[in-house]
């Protein structure tokens, strides 16, 4: 029995073939299936997922993207005081931000006396030397299609 997915499968298939069978619908299957076992090997799929997810997720956030990026050009960590004249929203949730960024992985925190300075780990830096690549084929008028 054809599902939904098969037949459009098969309609795709026939598109680019030209024509289609049973055979060729049940191929492409297994290869979209093996292509679907390398890209989430066990070893890798829950907890990698999980963090991937959680680090593009703490990113997905306007300010929290902006603490980001303006901790990765700042000459030196900075205070939560120091960043809080720079950002539309309260200290607390300057602070709730930040905490969000350090459980993901790309602020780190540190401490001297009372005050508490961030700054951006190499995983931060690694994420936006990318999206800045990305712009610069966007910009040069290399988009993938």
């Amino acid at each position: 029995m054809m599902t939904q997915t098969d037949e459009r499968l098969r309609r795709l298939l026939t598109d680019e073939l030209g024509g289609c069978c049973d055979s060729d619908v049940e191929r492409r299957r297994d290869e979209l299936l093996s292509l679907r076992e390398t890209a989430f090997r066990p070893t890798d799929s829950d907890t990698n997922t999980e963090n991937h997810v959680r680090v593009l997720s703490a990113l997905a956030n306007d300010t929290r993207y902006r603490i980001v990026r303006l901790l990765s050009i700042a000459e030196d960590d900075l205070c939560v005081c120091e960043l809080a004249p720079l950002f539309d929203v309260s200290e607390s949730a300057l602070s709730h931000a930040l905490s969000d960024l350090t459980d993901a992985g790309l602020v780190t925190r540190r401490k001297e006396g009372r005050w508490r300075y961030y700054g951006t780990t190499d995983r931060a830096e690694r994420l936006l030397s990318a999206l800045d690549m990305d712009d610069e084929k966007m910009d040069g008028g290399v988009a993938d299609e």
